[in-house]
């Protein structure tokens, strides 16, 4: 069974910064893609950023320029460096592992609240 803990959330004031982690746990021999995904209030649960274990990275057109993610493939773990925060960037933010070890299993985080206030 594998495990994502994530960490970092709070509450910043717009222009504010945080920075988001997720470390994978259990065995894992491989993760193709890790990814971070946010859910606001009455909203669906969208894309924020992405990541494959050879480096390709994806993000949503409205975090283009103010995140970044990062991955340490050796430890499982993912990051979500996020500055020039706006209110709308208010949403629980999930950790995604795809992809992971032969069977290609798909794993979420709890997730970790991130409110942006104005």
């Amino acid at each position: 069974q594998v495990q994502l803990v994530e960490s970092g959330g709070g509450l910043v004031q717009a222009g504010g910064s945080l920075r988001l982690s997720c470390a994978a746990s259990g065995s894992i021999f491989n993760i193709n893609t890790m990814g971070w995904y946010r859910q606001a209030p009455g909203k669906q649960r969208e894309l924020v950023a992405a990541k494959t274990n050879i480096g390709i990275t994806n993000y949503a057109d409205s975090v283009k320029g103010r995140f970044t993610i990062s991955r340490d493939n050796a430890k499982n773990t993912v990051y979500l460096q996020m500055n020039s925060l706006k209110p709308e960037d208010t949403a629980v933010y999930y950790c995604n592992a795809d992809g992971v070890n032969r069977r290609g299993m798909n794993y979420w985080g709890k997730g970790t609240l991130v409110t942006v206030s104005s």
